[in-house]
């Protein structure tokens, strides 16, 4: 199992603050595709966007990520605990989990190892279901600073896995049969700060910022309020994928 790398400690609290919630839909569509509603662990939690969400839904959501910076900054809410456990070696019991959720995260997994472990937790006839992000978009002038940023400014930055990111999970095979999945839109109204603050947690900024000694973030501000205009708000949208399976009765 390889060790564990913290790509996010540099900004534990920011990614807690400016990191996207996850639309309400996708929660109520796994409570749709779950059998039970008893217990659901959201592994790779970061500071528990999906965690949060799954409260509505289920009477107990433990939430583990082996990062404790981010934990420390993780939004409380009733039926949620965190534990620091890692995805291939939890000390969940077995069959005691009725849906097991990755948000934007199996990417940092040792996939072999973690899909031993959800098999091992899951309930017959359990959920496995997991979901990206990619680049985010506004308007066309502003997504083309945004790409050349991503790409070329950072983009000798982001560790090898963002790549499986950027194709949706494409190529990684599930280990249960796959569940068709509803197209569900993620968006959110950002000021310009919002924006700025979101891309202060990516990894490969952090990694620019330690390689470089220098914050790649001020020239993209001044570049992106040139095309921000005068609205305070804009809406920002996320290409989310999702992916869900279903464990063998």
């Amino acid at each position: 199992m390889p060790a564990f790398r913290d790509h996010f400690a540099f900004a534990a609290s920011s990614y807690a603050s400016y990191r996207p919630r996850y639309p309400a839909a996708l929660f109520a569509w796994l409570a749709s595709a779950t059998r039970g509603h008893e217990l659901a662990w959201d592994c790779g939690t970061g500071s528990g966007q999906a965690a949060i969400g799954l409260a509505a839904h289920y009477e107990a959501v433990v939430a583990t990520d082996p990062s404790v910076s981010q934990l420390s900054s993780a939004e409380g809410a009733r039926g949620v605990e965190y534990v620091a456990m890692s995805a291939e070696a939890s000390a969940l019991r077995a069959e005691s989990m009725d849906l097991v959720t990755v948000a934007q995260a199996l990417h940092w997994f040792d996939r072999e190892g973690f899909f031993a472990e959800v098999d091992r937790v899951l309930r017959p006839g359990g959920l496995l279901a997991v979901w990206s992000y990619g680049l985010l978009a506004i308007e066309p002038a502003i997504d083309a600073r945004l790409h050349h940023f991503y790409s070329n400014t950072v983009g000798p930055y982001w560790p090898s896995e963002r790549a499986l990111v950027d194709t949706g999970y494409a190529g990684i095979a599930l280990p249960y049969p796959e569940l068709p999945t509803p197209r569900i839109a993620m968006e959110a109204s950002w000021t310009l700060a919002q924006v700025l603050g979101f891309l202060s947690t990516w990894s490969a900024v952090g990694r620019y910022r330690a390689a470089e000694k220098a914050d790649p973030l001020p020239k993209l501000s001044h570049d992106l309020a040139s095309v921000w205009g005068t609205e305070g708000r804009r809406q920002v949208r996320w290409p989310l994928t999702l992916r869900a399976a279903r464990k063998r009765m």
